[in-house]
């Protein structure tokens, strides 16, 4: 069942020097309990597109166009206060940089009550339960005492649990984490990837994961989305995307992973040359031309559509492999 449906999206922003083309025409799906995870590098329109599904980007420089259904309703078509009903309710989101989301000078108990009682009527007593019950959920020990302390008395991995904690607050039928382990050394990593897997099997939520990070999507997605420069590039299943990439993007990315144990300790990592195309001009042929080693004519005047490559595995380059091929590297 399709829980979240975003059909060609547009998210441009007027600036000074023309338009941007932040997000060109991304088109995706979230089933319910479904992780899915959009993959980058930085300024490829992943944070962007997660603005766009929450509406929290300025009116007055960003223009959006296309479709983002909710549980069947088009999110663009509601009012802001329509709107507001939906943020922290139905769909939550853990913001990048805990330290700069939450609110120095409130304590962690009141930030989360504040949460809770935006869209519930919850009496004051049954308010700190609540709050106490979310750290105990994500794993904040003595949550009790932490209720009364602020931000800066709380190590990165716990504010990062306050965050998941406020997003959990109303019990959301989406979460998005945007970049939910930026910041934190590797142990604290895996221990906010494997908080996020346990509550998304006890409160049955989707995950829309933002993030530029391999190691993350193997870790907990189930599709990934491939994005560059606004555009999709690839979507595949995790398991089929790292055993057979489609597009020479997301083999450029998979390359630039270090191997624990590689056989050749001295081998360099790949690289993708070039740089990013300007999203302020309009692109007619791929926009990976420019940095593509298979580019060819075709590729610099025509876009490749995005087919299916192989079951459920599609691609937007006009010479990777089909069917039951190897990627080509």
């Amino acid at each position: 069942m399709a829980l979240l449906e975003i059909e060609n999206l547009q998210t441009h922003f007027r600036t000074p020097d023309g338009v941007n083309r932040a997000v060109d025409g991304l088109s995706l799906t979230v089933n319910a309990g479904e992780t899915v995870a959009i993959v980058g590098e930085s300024g490829c329109g992943k944070s962007v597109t997660s603005m766009s599904v929450l509406r929290l980007l300025p009116e007055s420089v960003a223009a959006m166009a296309g479709a983002i259904r909710f549980m069947g309703t088009d999110l663009l078509s509601l009012t802001e206060k329509q709107m507001r009903a939906v943020r922290g309710n139905e769909i939550s989101m853990i913001f990048q940089e805990p330290m700069m989301s939450l609110n120095p000078v409130l304590t962690v108990g009141r930030q989360i009550k504040e949460a809770i009682a935006l869209h519930e009527r919850v009496s004051r007593s049954d308010l700190r339960q609540r709050a106490e019950q979310l750290l105990a959920l994500v794993g904040i020990p003595d949550p009790g005492r932490r209720l009364d302390e602020y931000p800066h008395q709380l190590s990165g991995g716990m504010r990062q649990r306050v965050m998941i904690a406020i997003a959990l607050a109303c019990s959301p039928k989406l979460l998005i984490a945007d970049e939910p382990t930026t910041a934190l050394d590797v142990t604290i990593q895996a221990q906010i990837l494997d908080l996020l897997a346990d509550l998304k099997r006890k409160t049955g939520a989707a995950i829309l994961l933002i993030t530029h990070d391999l190691g993350v999507v193997a870790e907990i997605a189930t599709k990934v989305v491939v994005m560059y420069a606004g555009r999709k590039v690839e979507e595949a299943s995790a398991v089929d995307l790292f055993e057979s990439p489609r597009h020479p993007y997301t083999i450029g990315l998979l390359g630039a992973v270090p191997r624990i144990g590689s056989e050749n300790r001295k081998e360099k990592l790949a690289e993708i040359p070039g740089l990013v195309p300007s999203l302020k001009r309009r692109i007619p042929g791929c926009v990976f031309f420019n940095r593509c080693p298979k580019a060819q004519d075709v590729c610099k005047e025509i876009a490749p559509a995005l087919e299916e490559k192989a079951n459920g595995h599609l691609a937007a380059c006009h010479f990777s492999p089909r069917g039951g091929q190897s990627s080509w590297v």
